[in-house]
């Protein structure tokens, strides 16, 4: 029988508690300490897995608070707020953001932190550090840290691992060096150099099972790796300039105010809905969750008639699976604002 429910078995009270939705966990660990337990278990998402009952949830952390993270759950429109990075860098930014395995970890990066004196940039340009968020223990831990330290570079997960290429070093030179994770083992390896730097941040994207690597400013090249054992390709694509994402395996961008949808070829894009309302909003990140399109947080101004800077914490979406996609707001962040330095998502 089980201790979580009287007279049931415990599989099967393990079965009901996988059907309540994570943002009531913390009220499930009030009942006693077996529930507690049972709501920070691996057994739990297990069955939650089992069951298909995992939400598809939002990762976010934005300029202000300083290394604060929230997490984003559609299913019922509400922002959770996870405990304080530990990293011992004031405003980190510049860094990699992914989820793999139901945790979340946030890669190397720089201080972000202004001297309100003289105006300089924090110490740290570029760190080695790899911090991970377990869902389930609730807490941040350390992990390995990358073989070479970096910022402003690539970053994606590749079945099951993490890839990281390029960006800058401590030294502020940009590099063509590229590591790959392996989240089981906690370690780091070599895998072959991107072809060229562009001597520019860049951005990474997987795309059709394939993770393609893009220069800040420059929309005509992308670098593709199929295989971490096969090498990167050059492309010459020639995408629209702009923040990108992938929902259900399409890419779209906003570029010049407007969202276009990726087509049947490699260079062939089709408008989807205007964005023009977003033109004055910089900084915000632009993200897939549930097969939707979401611009997260920004700023806007100053410009020439308002210098005052608003940092945002809206969250505007576009349904794009209907045939005339429209906008809509959801919550707002109710802690992060401003310029979004991290966005991912995540399945718990």
């Amino acid at each position: 029988m089980s201790s979580l429910l009287e007279g049931i078995p415990e599989a099967v009270a393990l079965r009901c508690l996988a059907h309540v939705p994570l943002h009531h966990h913390p009220n499930l660990e009030l009942v006693s300490r077996s529930w507690r337990s049972a709501t920070r278990s691996h057994e739990l998402f297990q069955v939650r897995n089992e069951l298909k009952s995992s939400e598809n949830l939002l990762c976010v952390c934005a300029f202000e608070p300083e290394n604060t993270w929230q997490v984003y759950s559609p299913n019922c429109n509400r922002w959770l707020t996870l405990p304080l990075l530990p990293s011992p860098i004031r405003h980190l930014a510049h860094f990699g953001a992914v989820t793999t395995s139901g945790k979340l970890l946030v890669l190397g990066g720089g201080s972000d932190a202004v001297d309100p004196l003289t105006g300089d940039h924090g110490g740290t340009f570029a760190t080695d550090e790899v911090w991970c968020y377990d869902f389930v223990e609730r807490r941040w831990g350390p992990r390995a840290p990358m073989l070479v330290p970096r910022s402003m570079f690539a970053c994606c997960v590749l079945q099951g691992k993490i890839v990281v290429a390029g960006g800058f070093t401590t030294c502020r030179k940009s590099i063509s060096g590229a590591e790959v994770y392996d989240p089981e083992s906690d370690v780091w390896s070599s895998i072959p150099d991107l072809h060229r730097t562009h001597n520019s941040a860049c951005s990474g994207l997987v795309v059709k099972g394939k993770v393609h690597v893009l220069h800040k400013g420059l929309s005509t090249t992308v670098q593709v790796l199929e295989s971490v054992t096969l090498g990167w390709d050059v492309k010459e694509y020639g995408w629209p300039q702009g923040p990108m994402t992938v929902v259900e395996g399409v890419s779209y961008v906003l570029s010049h105010g407007v969202v276009y949808k990726q087509g049947g070829g490699d260079e062939t894009w089709k408008m989807v809905a205007s964005a023009s309302e977003f033109k004055p909003r910089i900084g915000m990140a632009m993200t897939s969750l549930s097969g939707e399109v979401l611009l997260v947080g920004g700023v806007i101004g100053p410009d020439r008639d308002n210098w005052d800077i608003k940092q945002m914490s809206e969250v505007d979406v576009l349904t794009v699976g209907s045939d005339r996609p429209v906008w809509r707001k959801v919550a707002p962040m109710t802690k992060c604002r401003g310029t979004v330095l991290g966005c991912t998502q995540l399945t718990m």
